[in-house]
């Protein structure tokens, strides 16, 4: 793999932050903004490359923290890397696996070495530092890359928010040094930090925009606070981030959050959400979140939204996919999969066209005033159910039951 990032903006929207934008890596061409499917097992679950590639994914996103555990790094390193590994030949991103780390809770120490840390499959000691996340990011072999840093709680202190924030930025200038020794033909985007504390939000914001990095990702959002509050934080950083590097909003990806986040100005979005939800019976349309579970869908010939051009919309009645649901059968949780990773791409693919037609503002008004997004309580409630049913069903995938908040990133 070569280096061959790049990034250029194609078009910018005068009324909001929005731009459409193209990224170049080695293992093909970002049209921006984009959403990027969530692959934490080197796999998006229950959907094949292939499928993958048919649904409009361009890149995906994989998880540092549970690939180092199982298979392990160096194994995947054996086998050509990430790419070859999971036979996806597009560009994959990987987080640092940092806020998986984060969220371990009492399983977890931060020191200013790193952070040591008990795997939650067998309790296994272990330890990150900033050179070390390097060192396992280089092994998976990925395009893009982030360092390692620390996701505050929320709520959290200003005081114990700084602390945190600060030491993200020395950690971000070791990981800078440490990547070249491995290498250097990846593409290391930085993280922003600062809480909810708008003055450490700006404070990270140009301090890290400042730094050598060819990207920048925005970190610690969607933790569990307000959505008004997470754009908020928005409004503060992008003034203050260098326009010429790509922007990533991590963890973050809900329709309606991608609609209101390209405004904000961001450019890439990553987020196990759509998927997940799609598990549990949620799918999405152009007029907001349906249960697929309801009976008015038992006898529905239509597919699951009409118009819809997506594999499981072209083939399947809604009735077929309510059975396949109401029977438990794995067929289902690859075909809703597909729907709404599908929805999310081809939203963002329309996204893009408003803004190189310079129509974004009327785009996001009339997106929004048909859209209706689950209210904040039920987002609360799906969080604890989810919870619950790790604790009781899979103890190896225990990260969130003892996690102070959780992202919408965590699949």
């Amino acid at each position: 793999m070569s280096s061959a990032f790049s990034f250029r903006i194609d078009a910018e929207c005068p009324d909001s932050w929005a731009r459409a934008g193209t990224i170049q890596t080695a293992h093909g061409v970002i049209s921006t903004p984009i959403f990027m499917p969530v692959g934490t097992q080197a796999t998006v679950k229950s959907v094949s490359p292939e499928e993958l590639r048919g649904a409009g994914t361009q890149i995906i996103l994989a998880n540092t923290y549970h690939l180092m555990l199982r298979p392990g790094s160096r194994l995947i390193q054996e086998f050509g890397g990430l790419h070859s590994f999971m036979r996806w030949d597009g560009p994959i991103l990987t987080d640092s696996g940092g806020f998986q780390v984060f969220s371990l809770g009492h399983l977890r120490k931060l020191s200013e070495e790193g952070v040591t840390f008990k795997s939650h499959l067998d309790g296994s000691p272990h330890m990150l530092t900033p050179e070390s996340v390097m060192r396992i990011e280089a092994e998976l072999g990925a395009d893009i890359i982030l360092p390692l840093d620390i996701c505050a709680a929320y709520p959290c202190t200003p005081s114990d928010t700084r602390e945190a924030m600060e030491r993200t930025h020395r950690w971000a200038e070791r990981a800078l040094a440490a990547k070249d020794l491995y290498r250097p033909e990846q593409t290391l985007f930085g993280i922003a930090q600062g809480g909810f504390e708008a003055e450490l939000r700006e404070e990270s914001a140009r301090y890290i925009g400042g730094l050598p990095f060819p990207g920048l990702s925005i970190g610690g959002l969607s933790v569990g606070e307000p959505k008004a509050v997470m754009w908020e934080m928005l409004r503060v950083v992008t003034p203050v981030l260098p326009r010429e590097k790509p922007r990533h909003l991590l963890g973050v990806g809900s329709p309606e959050d991608l609609v209101i986040g390209v405004g904000l100005g961001m450019d890439m979005f990553d987020c196990a959400l759509p998927t997940r939800v799609a598990r549990h019976g949620g799918l999405f349309t152009r007029s907001g979140r349906i249960s697929i579970k309801g009976a008015r869908f038992r006898a529905e010939h239509d597919p699951i939204e009409v118009g819809c051009d997506c594999y499981t919309c072209r083939t399947y009645s809604a009735a077929y996919v309510h059975h396949l649901l109401r029977a438990e059968e794995y067929l289902y949780y690859r075909l809703a999969s597909i729907h709404n990773i599908h929805f999310m791409l081809r939203l963002a693919g329309d996204l893009r066209a408003s803004i190189l037609a310079g129509s974004y503002p009327a785009f996001r008004d009339d997106f929004l005033a048909r859209y209706r997004p689950a209210s904040e309580q039920v987002r609360d409630e799906q969080r604890e159910k989810w919870r619950a049913a790790r604790s009781r069903g899979d103890n190896s995938r225990a990260t969130a039951r003892v996690a102070p908040t959780l992202r919408d990133g965590i699949s």
